[in-house]
């Protein structure tokens, strides 16, 4: 029995293990595939490439920049990004930004 840090889609609870090819919840007992885990942490940029930590990214929209009187404007070119979970993905230096509003850069 393997651990997985991966949270239960049923009770949200992160007690989970691997059996085969599927997940486990140790709390609630739910089951479900390992393919449909792994898909959910996929990144994908608004025109659908699939993001990676350090990848370089190109603003597709103006956004506004809570508590400054300035925002990032686009074109901006974002490097070496790292990928979260949640609303908020994609993270550029001190910026949280949704995938939707950025692209890979070529």
């Amino acid at each position: 029995m393997t651990t997985n840090p991966q949270t239960c889609p049923q009770c949200a609870l992160d007690q989970t293990h691997v059996e085969g090819a599927t997940h486990v919840c140790d709390t609630c007992g739910y089951e479900w595939p390992a393919e449909l885990a792994e898909a959910a942490e996929i990144i994908k940029d608004a025109n659908g490439n699939v993001l990676a930590n350090g990848d370089t990214v190109v603003l597709i929209k103006d956004l506004k920049v809570k508590g400054s009187s300035s925002g990032l404007k686009v074109g901006t070119k974002l490097k070496n990004i790292r990928l979260g979970t949640g609303d908020h993905a994609v993270e550029a230096g001190d910026y949280l930004i949704k995938q939707e509003f950025v692209k890979k850069a070529n």
